[in-house]
């Protein structure tokens, strides 16, 4: 949610950029990574469609969604893509950044290591809340006649002084939400010195768990996630920080760890990565449609669906898990059998993954925003929507933003 070395990672800044050469036996240590780098510029173009997809759908929340008349099999094709999309993208990136977080804090110490997040993440944090942020909500008015600001100075001014800035995360409440775990993890390994806690969990080492196993942790992110969205139901938000979906990140995260730890990922059989993605799809489906006809999703009631005491949001919170863990198990055996290599594209998706990610909002904005009075059938318009902010962004990134001495290092 970097192209220097340890800033190719959106997720932790801990993996330098590979050389564009394919895997052989001789060069599989140095290269067996590469994979996580393709998945790593795969989910972030996810995230660009994710936000595209909003702004036609009108389900989930954006900057700037076109007033049209989304029809009912255009909605039902929208919702089905995100919720299966949201069940992992994120979810999958707090993984990668577990995995890669022991390594970096055996290898610097605790105070080095928080230095270097608070770098990594939290200056393209603060240049994005400062600057893009407001860029963003301006961008928003850009071809209006009626602004409620005269010009963006004054936009500015209110932004600061109204404290809008506070929620002024963006896409970068990753970023937020990593630091957030970095600290708490600094301070979990710190027990160590005085009571050994930390070795319990953070040195554990175990096989690569089975079938019941993994049946558990889809079972126990299901009840967290149902139990907050309880206060905290889906749609709601602290500062931009949407406490519906934390559950998996934690557990993801967490489990990022222990994968690490226990070397999961090149044990992780192939066959197993097969049966994960069938259950994502087969299961997910089932209990997406199945909650669709049986809840009361077509009479227009959705409030049970998004959180409360009702079998609707337990059933959504499965839902989400089965498909979010089942997809993101079998992406990665995919990727590391078959995109375990790159070449002169993939590594420049890779170099410029991070500042896409970090500079996509407003470019997107503003091409959706051309492209009102483009009376297309939605779908089609946001997939031109998507790529377009793919190719711009990158184009961006690659010939400006990684050009500029006090953003290259960050970007």
């Amino acid at each position: 949610m970097p192209t220097l070395p340890y800033s190719t990672t959106i997720a932790t800044g801990d993996i330098a950029t590979a050389p564009s050469v394919k895997t052989t036996p001789a060069r599989e240590g140095a290269l067996r990574l590469l994979y996580i780098d393709n998945l790593r510029w795969v989910m972030i173009m996810l995230v660009l469609s994710m936000h595209a997809a909003v702004t036609y759908s009108h389900l989930g929340s954006w900057y700037f969604m076109e007033d049209t008349k989304v029809s009912l099999p255009e909605t039902f094709t929208f919702a089905t893509y995100q919720v299966f999309l949201q069940s992992f993208f994120m979810g999958f990136l707090f993984f990668i950044a577990g995995y890669f977080v022991p390594k970096a804090y055996d290898t610097k110490g605790p105070a080095k290591f928080l230095k270097d997040r608070a770098f990594r993440l939290g200056l393209p944090l603060l240049f994005f809340v400062f600057l893009l942020q407001p860029i963003s909500v301006y961008c928003i008015f850009l071809f209006d006649k009626q602004a409620p600001w005269n010009n963006f100075g004054e936009l500015y001014g209110r932004y600061i002084q109204k404290g809008w800035w506070m929620g002024g995360t963006g896409p970068l409440w990753f970023c937020e939400a990593l630091l957030i775990f970095c600290l708490v993890y600094t301070l979990f390994r710190m027990l160590d010195r005085r009571f050994g806690a930390a070795r319990l969990f953070d040195q554990l080492k175990t096989k690569f768990p089975g079938r019941r196993s993994i049946w558990i942790f889809i079972a126990l992110i299901t009840v967290a996630s149902f139990l907050v969205r309880i206060p905290w139901p889906n749609g709601t938000n602290f500062y931009n920080l949407q406490f519906c979906y934390f559950s998996q990140y934690i557990f993801f995260f967490s489990a990022g760890i222990l994968a690490y730890r226990s070397d999961w990922l090149k044990k992780f059989p192939v066959a197993t990565g097969r049966y994960w993605g069938r259950v994502a799809i087969i299961g997910g489906l089932i209990l997406w449609i199945g909650g669709i006809f049986l809840g009361g999703a077509l009479k227009g009631d959705l409030t049970p669906y998004r959180g409360g005491i009702h079998w609707q949001s337990l059933v959504d919170c499965l839902r989400d898990q089965v498909s979010g863990v089942g997809i993101s198990l079998f992406l990665l055996t995919w990727f590391r059998e078959r995109f375990n290599h790159q070449g002169r594209l993939a590594r420049f998706f890779s170099a410029n993954a991070f500042s896409v990610y970090v500079s996509h909002t407003p470019v997107l904005i503003v091409l959706s925003k051309i492209m009102i009075g483009l009376h297309w059938p939605l779908l089609l318009k946001f997939l031109l929507l998507t790529v377009l902010t793919i190719l711009v962004t990158y184009t961006l990134s690659a010939g400006l933003l990684r050009r500029i001495p006090l953003l290259k290092n960050i970007l």
